[in-house]
């Protein structure tokens, strides 16, 4: 089994069209992906069950065991991934994303400093939500407002899982964790609103489960 093998096969580009290209994870799982200024992201959440080590990650479904884990974990939101695995992906806690090996090999789960580079180069907080979120309310609730998607990101709304294991906001919120811990109990994350067009930076319970889209190194 190949250890999360890259395919890029990324086109020109000129001032009117966006850079792509494509990368698999451990899995199988093929995601698009763009480029952003200087980053090349994946357009779509993480989807991995395994570790780009080809270990497995493991899957908690129930409440209680959500809520008492203080080591990796991911799951489906509602433990439904027929409804869910396309197109929000898996939810992880921190300590998975703090494996470093969530991602396909040369890629990682982005730091505060490097998902703030991506805010930055597109105008900041109160406007780059906007630019970043899939348009229409096809999976964003009404109203999704200021979405334009113009850099092709194609953020979504897959909702979180609290500390406690309840499943919560999708459609409604999209939230993303950062490779940064704030402290011994907390990680950094970023969040985007069906109700207005910033990104957000959020601190939360390390339990917590969130998206998490990969930035190329």
């Amino acid at each position: 089994m190949g250890l999360g093998l890259i395919f890029i096969n990324s086109c020109t580009k000129d001032d009117n069209e966006i850079e792509t290209g494509r990368v698999s994870d451990i899995d199988g799982n093929v995601y698009s992906t763009v480029t952003i200024g200087t980053q090349e992201w994946m357009v779509e959440n993480l989807k991995t069950t395994k570790y780009n080590d080809g270990s497995s990650i493991p899957l908690v479904t129930g409440r209680n065991d959500w809520e008492s884990l203080t080591t990796p974990g991911y799951c489906w939101y509602d433990n439904d991934a027929a409804t869910y695995k396309n197109p929000y992906g898996a939810m992880y806690n921190w300590y998975a994303v703090n494996t470093g090996k969530l991602c396909p090999t040369g890629w990682h789960v982005p730091t505060i400093e490097e998902s703030e580079t991506l805010v930055d180069y597109l105008g900041g907080s109160v406007v780059a939500g906007g630019k970043l979120k899939e348009t229409g309310t096809t999976h964003w609730d009404s109203p999704n407002t200021d979405a334009t998607n113009e850099v092709g990101f194609t953020a979504l709304p897959g909702g979180m899982r609290w500390d406690d294991g309840e499943f919560l906001a999708i459609g409604y919120d999209g939230y993303w964790w950062t490779a940064t811990e704030f402290s011994a109990e907390s990680g950094r994350g970023r969040s985007m609103g069906s109700d207005h067009g910033e990104v957000t930076y959020v601190y939360a319970n390390k339990k917590f489960g969130y998206s998490v889209r990969c930035l190329k190194d």
